[in-house]
């Protein structure tokens, strides 16, 4: 892949999790609240905590979905399930890159509303609220992902 590497840090995550948990909460008081949050195992995790403790949601469940291997894209596997349609639940993903995943977790829970922290022009269709949008060659690098050392300037990768 190439592109640009976008780090995130663990304030800016959680910066921008609360922001789509303000987000949704516009959504809730329109269509009446969520009964729980699904986090999208494993980048969802986190911004799915963030989201169920600003919304005072108490019900968290996972959908395990395998679609990376490090940075190579490989088949999407569904490892764990959740039953029904998803009505009255909000999806949280960290990113939606391609749509791929999120068209898979659109299938097994159609009804649910979709939400990620960022979104890649290519799979922003797929999801109904997210945050901040980056260029579709923008690897985002997540704080769990990462480790703190130094760094050449930019201008030295040219």
């Amino acid at each position: 892949m190439t592109g640009r590497t976008f780090p995130v840090s663990w304030w800016e995550l959680h910066r921008d999790a609360k922001a789509l948990a303000w987000r949704l909460m516009d959504k809730s008081d329109r269509t009446g609240p969520f009964k729980g949050v699904i986090a999208v195992a494993r980048g969802g995790m986190v911004p799915a905590t963030i989201v169920a403790r600003e919304l005072e949601l108490r019900l968290v469940d996972t959908l395990c979905i395998a679609s990376y291997d490090d940075r190579a894209k490989g088949e999407i596997q569904v490892l764990k399930s959740i039953d029904g349609d998803g009505t009255g639940w909000v999806i949280v993903d960290d990113l939606v890159d391609t749509g791929a995943t999120a068209r898979a977790v659109r299938e097994l829970l159609p009804k649910a509303h979709f939400a990620t922290v960022y979104a890649k022009p290519e799979g922003r269709p797929t999801v109904d609220t997210f945050v901040t949008e980056v260029s579709q060659d923008t690897w985002i690098l997540f704080p769990w992902d990462s480790e703190m050392q130094e760094v050449p300037p930019i201008a030295r990768s040219r």
